[in-house]
């Protein structure tokens, strides 16, 4: 059954896959990315009933207009996607500004909260819709150099399972850690070791089919996509 599949994430790495994968089976995805120049190379690659926009989801009011555009358009979404995030620059905690630690919280965890806040009272008026908030390994467990995106994810576990909690029958709030692969984020964090590890187009032969299975039976469970 087609599906309409909204995510916040979707210039570049998991997002661009997850996007061209959804729509190579048939469903329709609206999305958004700051960049504008990745959203315009989306639109022209993707035409209707696609649509994306250019939004920073750190900006509520931008997240508001974003949903409120989507949702006259469309009805509330099957699956709906929190994936954009930063990762800091490799450093001891201390040595992290001010400004860096929050733009990082801005953009992983308010920005998550934003897009609940305007996407999910539509799915829940219907009673039925997957949220799917990105998690990671390092929302689950620790590094050194990469305590304050470590504390987003953490975060986000929470939020999601405690959202879990309030949603009514018909719907579910995952925490998703998507797995190891190779991105720019992880080129940040391992260098050249970040090459051993499988591509995006690789991820998303496995994830897309697994988030597409997702279902009200898997409510607040802690999934990570199969290897």
């Amino acid at each position: 059954m087609k599906k309409l599949i909204v995510i916040a994430g979707v210039s570049r790495g998991l997002g661009r896959v997850m996007t061209e994968k959804f729509i190579e089976l048939g469903h329709t995805v609206c999305g958004c990315a700051r960049s504008p120049e990745a959203i315009e190379r989306l639109s022209q690659e993707f035409g209707n009933p696609h649509s994306f926009a250019t939004v920073d989801i750190a900006d509520d009011a931008q997240v508001k207009t974003w949903a409120e555009s989507v949702l006259a358009q469309h009805s509330p979404p099957d699956l709906l996607i929190n994936n954009a995030a930063l990762i800091n620059e490799p450093a001891p905690l201390w040595e992290i500004s001010a400004a860096e630690f929050s733009q990082l919280i801005d953009v992983n965890i308010k920005g998550v909260m934003n897009v609940i806040r305007h996407f999910v009272p539509a799915a829940i008026a219907r009673q039925s819709g997957i949220i799917v908030n990105f998690s990671s390994g390092w929302g689950r467990s620790t590094s050194p150099q990469v305590g304050p995106y470590c504390t987003s994810k953490w975060a986000i576990e929470g939020l999601t399972r405690s959202l879990a909690q309030e949603l009514p029958p018909g719907m579910a709030a995952i925490p998703l850690n998507p797995g190891i692969i190779h991105t720019e984020m992880l080129d940040t964090c391992l260098g050249k070791e970040a090459e051993t590890y499988i591509s995006p187009q690789q991820w998303a032969e496995k994830a897309v089919p697994f988030l597409l299975q997702l279902k009200p039976k898997d409510n607040g469970s802690p999934l990570t996509v199969p290897a």
